[in-house]
């Protein structure tokens, strides 16, 4: 981590902390790019400077500030979703179910320019890491390290196989941001209801991901509850996984106490926040 960060302040891409200014990039962030590259610090050194690159291009920053609240709360309904609950090492667990996209909601999706959707990923890539991570981070866990990655549930009960390659270009777009730009952020995936045809799909999208991430996905059976509840208290885990917790996909996140005293409100403040 020194060697990386010498690196990068030597190539004007890091400034370190000072009596006055906290550090321009925390300890968490370059930890993720050292572990993408399995802690070869001039891998590190070079993907870092690649998404410093990007995040210039594309105005990251002033995009995020700047989007819309409404549209911002409306794109969450096509992506992976915060349930608001937290895994039993802190890592927040978010849900996506595929099936939801069918219907209206796709024609809607794909009524969206391309290169919208793909800031309205990097917006909703921006929320999960500058609000969600860093919340998570500030609440009660252990071991009591930065929380840096989620826990995801992917849910595939009702889709087909046409609904998958209809959504293929969709879920590529996040995949390969996330690899290239957000690397390390999912800390398990846990795939349920898995239909006959996944091992066809999951042979489309494994280019999509790194070795490392490819590694983290686990396919569960039908009674997913048991090895999820391993993972995620029965509190945490929405009951249609097994669990106790009364959330769907649509709704919005459901806090717990510790969440709404830090926050002082019920609910996850909406559009472009950061914590």
């Amino acid at each position: 981590l020194d060697q990386l960060r010498r690196s990068l302040a030597d190539a004007h891409l890091y400034t370190p902390a000072s009596p006055t200014a906290p550090a321009s990039h925390d300890d968490a962030t370059l930890l993720r790019f050292l572990r993408a590259r399995k802690y070869d610090p001039a891998k590190a050194h070079k993907q870092f400077a690649a998404t410093e690159a990007w995040r210039a291009e594309h105005d990251v920053a002033r995009l995020y500030a700047t989007f819309d609240p409404a549209e911002l709360e409306a794109a969450k309904r096509f992506y992976p979703r915060w349930t608001g609950r937290r895994d039993k090492l802190g890592f927040p667990v978010y849900v996506f179910r595929l099936a939801a996209l069918a219907g209206p909601l796709q024609k809607e999706l794909n009524a969206v320019p391309e290169a919208r959707r793909y800031q309205r990923i990097v917006a909703l890539w921006e929320f999960m890491s500058g609000f969600t991570l860093p919340l998570c981070t500030a609440l009660p866990h252990a071991p009591p390290a930065p929380i840096a990655a989620t826990t995801s549930l992917i849910d595939l009960a009702g889709v087909s196989l046409g609904t998958m390659w209809a959504l293929r270009r969709h879920l590529q777009q996040a995949s390969e941001l996330a690899t290239a730009h957000y690397p390390e952020t999912l800390h398990t995936i846990a795939v349920v209801n898995a239909p006959a045809f996944f091992p066809t799909v999951w042979g489309w999208i494994k280019a999509w991901f790194d070795e490392g991430t490819r590694n983290k996905v686990h396919v569960l059976g039908a009674d997913p509850g048991p090895a999820l509840r391993e993972l995620i208290g029965a509190d945490a885990l929405p009951q249609v996984y097994g669990g106790d917790l009364p959330f769907a996909f649509e709704d919005e996140p459901v806090l717990d106490a510790p969440a709404r005293e830090l926050l002082r409100t019920d609910a996850v403040p909406r559009g472009p926040v950061l914590f």
